[in-house]
């Protein structure tokens, strides 16, 4: 049997890779400058207290988590009815919008908390749109037992952008306060250009009849009845809900560690250096055995590096271990994408991509909701330390309660109901 063929291989993975890559850079170059604003203007303009501060923070994640848990069932059906190309261009473009508006308000000196809480809540409407459509992309772009190959480098892609774009962001704004929104500005433009490369690709008509939302649900009744993608997504989603750090970064940069804005961008950056290593080892020597067995592992690390965190005063110690749960995350984004992308008919994608969107943007947004909330009622640390054991106990109760994950020994690569002609596409 020969080797699957790399996936840069093909033409419009590449162009798809690039749009990945810059847009992943952009909004985390962002999204690091609007969390240290929202915690800066609280503490210095408003003259909030640390816990009341927090508090704001994890309103922005909750900002950015309720469009996509208003919009998921929509954007899911659009992604299978219309070309995911230009879903993908169309939130770009919204993203640009909003880079656009922050630099003019960072320029001016007239950013305000409800000006940056608008902005929060139109990249999620952007994120939820663009999440399912590239998703569902990505599989179109490159044959069947390429695809987990293709999942890694993709996540390479996020990655790269998480450990570049914070830094990028942070250095940035230590120059001139809305250099980071202009630079993201260009970068979202080149998404853009990438985009608009990758040609028309073949895809399969929806599934099911019906009304529109009744095909709407479809993907939500096709996760619930299939254990072992319900088990891979809602792992994630429990974990990442009770282990996720992100949020509170503002608070162990600026109050806690002590090492200001260019310190939140390595702590910002360091989970990223750990996944995209993991990535870059998955890319080429991908999981073939274990795979259930090696995710819930995985998620046991997260959790164990995530308290460790929690307690540390040494920022090297917490650069270590935010990168070790960063590799023990890449761990889990490669088996779970691999698993649901490779378990689902093109004709789904769009909606199962969906509801994957929301479960992951449960564990992120949500997540930090989460984190700046519960930092504000008990403290950062003991926040961070028992999120970092609730995450160990949910990889020991979906061992037990999903077995099909536990047994999951590869990817098992279905014979899937497209046969999509990539060899032309190909360099």
């Amino acid at each position: 049997m020969s080797k699957p063929a790399h996936p840069f291989a093909f033409r419009d993975f590449r162009f798809y890779f690039i749009a990945r890559l810059t847009t992943t850079l952009a909004q985390m170059a962002m999204v690091i400058v609007i969390g240290w604003q929202v915690y800066d203007i609280a503490r210095t303009d408003l003259g909030m207290s640390t816990r009341d501060a927090a508090f704001q923070l994890g309103l922005i994640g909750l900002a950015q988590f309720l469009p996509l848990l208003v919009l998921t069932l929509v954007v899911g059906w659009v992604a299978d009815r219309v070309d995911r190309r230009w879903i993908a261009r169309a939130a770009i473009g919204l993203e640009t919008g909003c880079a656009m508006a922050l630099f003019w308000l960072t320029y001016t000196d007239a950013v305000t908390l409800p000006a940056l809480f608008t902005v929060a809540a139109l990249l999620g409407v952007a994120r939820a749109f663009a999440g399912p459509a590239l998703g569902a992309l990505a599989p179109n772009l490159v044959p069947p037992a390429t695809l987990p190959a293709a999942i890694a480098i993709s996540a390479i892609a996020w990655q790269t952008g998480s450990i570049l774009g914070p830094a990028l962001g942070g250095i940035l704004y230590d120059q001139h306060a809305a250099l980071s929104y202009g630079v993201s500005m260009a970068l979202f433009a080149v998404a853009f250009l990438a985009l608009l490369m990758i040609r028309a690709v073949p895809r399969s008509d929806m599934a099911g009849g019906g009304k529109p939302w009744q095909q709407m649900i479809e993907g939500m009744h096709y996760v619930r009845q299939n254990k072992l993608v319900f088990g891979a997504i809602s792992l994630d989603l429990f974990a990442v809900l009770l282990g996720g750090v992100t949020a509170v970064l503002p608070i162990y940069a600026r109050d806690i560690l002590q090492v200001g804005p260019e310190g939140l961008g390595q702590l910002r950056a360091a989970p990223a250096v750990g996944a995209v290593t993991m990535g870059i080892w998955f890319a080429w020597r991908p999981l073939r055995y274990n795979v259930g067995r090696k995710l819930l592992i995985g998620v046991a690390v997260y959790g164990a590096a995530t308290a460790i965190f929690g307690i540390s005063r040494s920022l090297p110690l917490s650069l270590v271990m935010l990168a070790l749960l960063g590799a023990a995350d890449m761990m889990s984004v490669y088996v779970r994408q691999s698993l649901i992308q490779l378990h689902t008919p093109d004709a789904m994608r769009g909606r199962v991509g969906a509801v994957s969107s929301l479960f992951i943007s449960g564990s992120n947004e949500l997540g930090e909701a989460r984190a700046g909330f519960l930092s504000s009622a008990i403290g950062a640390t003991t926040a961070v330390v028992a999120g970092g054991i609730g995450a160990i106990l949910v990889a020991g109760l979906w061992a037990r309660w999903f077995p099909a994950l536990r047994d999951a020994r590869s990817f098992a690569l279905p014979a899937l109901d497209e046969d999509v002609s990539l060899k032309e596409k190909s360099t």
